[in-house]
């Protein structure tokens, strides 16, 4: 078996979100060996260039487009190819098509790489991570999406502009599926330990209800909203796929709201995003937060909506 390199990574799709990625990464001085794949080589070797002659302003590092025979002691392999969806198309009819990719990419990724980690960022990452979990072959562990990551950022940023307080000081996630059926955790959010509703009111904000669905709604249209001003998302989950690779590159034990596996009394059999603790490992555990009784149905009617889609998908 290949002895991994742990600063080693490569992104299978050089798209806007793989192109960004790779520049996020780049930026942060992780990894020390970066591989550009894509169906399109001329695509990732333009990328790979490009990033390149930026070195010289950061920290050393090589970057090259490659092949899958390149990848085999890649710590962690970021897979963001995949379609996006065209005016009158169905979501279904843009599940089934990015599958059909990821049966040609991760039996290829497998094929080579047996010991790394499988970090979806395609889309719909949910649907797509359970997939790339039973064409690689790999333990649960090591395959895992995005899931909501940016959409808790996004929670973070929203509720820190609405309280005037910094980001980083708001513990709460938004949970679920990544996509409509998302769910903001609010029975167990907080500010630096102080109930959520308890320092809106040192704040000054009293109309809880109205407020927490305004910004519920601020984070499941932001990216419809981004995409109408340009097009595409890709900034913000390019910094979310570092923060991920953070975790697990730096064996931080950081609990992030990855979409993994579920395996529980109340869910099992599909994948969607649960605050776990991140390492070298992956998934190390799952973190039970609490959750009122709306909370748990809307988890599990989320969960419900992704089986149903799987089922299509699987059987299709």
């Amino acid at each position: 078996m290949v002895e991994m390199n742990s600063r080693k990574a490569a992104i299978v799709g050089c798209g806007f979100v793989g192109s960004a990625s790779a520049f996020a990464l780049m930026e942060s001085g992780l990894f020390s060996e970066l591989v550009l794949i894509d169906a399109d080589r001329n695509r990732a070797e333009g990328e790979a260039l490009d990033i390149s002659h930026g070195l010289p302003f950061s920290k050393p590092m090589q970057i090259y487009a490659g092949g899958y025979e390149d990848i085999s002691d890649a710590a962690v392999v970021i897979v963001t190819a995949g379609a996006g969806q065209k005016p009158g198309e169905t979501r279904l009819d843009l599940v089934k098509k990015n599958v059909a990719i990821f049966k040609f990419i991760i039996p290829q990724i497998a094929k080579v790489n047996q010991s790394g980690i499988l970090l979806v960022v395609a889309n719909p990452v949910d649907i797509l991570t359970y997939v790339a979990k039973q064409l690689s072959g790999f333990p649960a562990n090591r395959v895992f999406g995005s899931g909501t990551v940016l959409d808790t950022a996004r929670l973070k940023y929203l509720l820190g502009e609405h309280l005037g307080v910094d980001s980083r000081s708001i513990h709460a996630f938004i949970i679920g599926e990544h996509g409509d059926s998302e769910i903001a955790a609010w029975s167990s959010a907080n500010v630096s330990g102080v109930p959520l509703h308890k320092f809106c009111e040192m704040r000054g904000h009293f109309d809880h209800e109205n407020a927490t669905k305004e910004i519920a709604e601020g984070v499941k249209n932001s990216a419809y909203e981004i995409i109408e001003k340009k097009r595409a998302t890709y900034y913000g989950i390019a910094m979310s796929v570092k923060r991920i690779c953070e975790a697990i590159v730096r064996d931080e034990k950081s609990i992030l709201s990855v979409s993994s596996i579920q395996d529980t009394d109340e869910i099992s059999g599909v994948a969607l995003s649960m605050p776990a603790i991140v390492g070298k490992n992956g998934v190390e555990d799952l973190v039970p937060i609490e959750l009122d009784a709306d909370e748990k149905a809307a988890l599990k009617q989320s969960a419900d909506t992704l089986k149903a889609v799987l089922n299509d998908v699987l059987e299709g």
